[in-house]
């Protein structure tokens, strides 16, 4: 069976006020470490959700780097080692093998929710 097609419960994160623009939170949601970023582009707000675990550092630091972009792409950087995550797909710009997880977002009634 392809997991890719079993839906995900979605689960209310926070209000995305709670979220300083262009920074991410960490939410444990079913037992998972997740990070949650809400990037401000003018008047659109965006909200992206990758697995918190950076490969590279074994460490859950992800939701404390920093967003930016590279060419088209919506990246963060791990505080760590500056590995470059796509905040769309999770993968890992510099060592595809570090790549994580990503989760679909939706903001409905002002409120974040996570699909993991």
């Amino acid at each position: 069976m392809n997991n890719d097609r079993v839906p995900r419960p979605w689960t209310a994160i926070c209000p995305l006020d709670d979220i300083v623009p262009n920074t991410g939170v960490c939410a444990l949601v079913n037992g998972e470490q997740v990070a949650v970023f809400h990037v401000k582009n003018g008047d659109a707000n965006t909200v992206y959700a990758i697995e918190n675990f950076d490969p590279g550092s074994q460490a859950a630091v992800l939701s404390r780097g920093l967003i930016g972009s590279l060419g088209e792409r919506v990246v963060v950087a791990s505080p760590i080692y500056k590995h470059h995550f796509d905040l769309r797909t999770g993968e890992c710009l510099e060592t595809p093998s570090y790549s994580v997880g990503a989760f679909e977002t939706r903001v409905e009634d002002g409120h974040v929710w996570v699909a993991v």
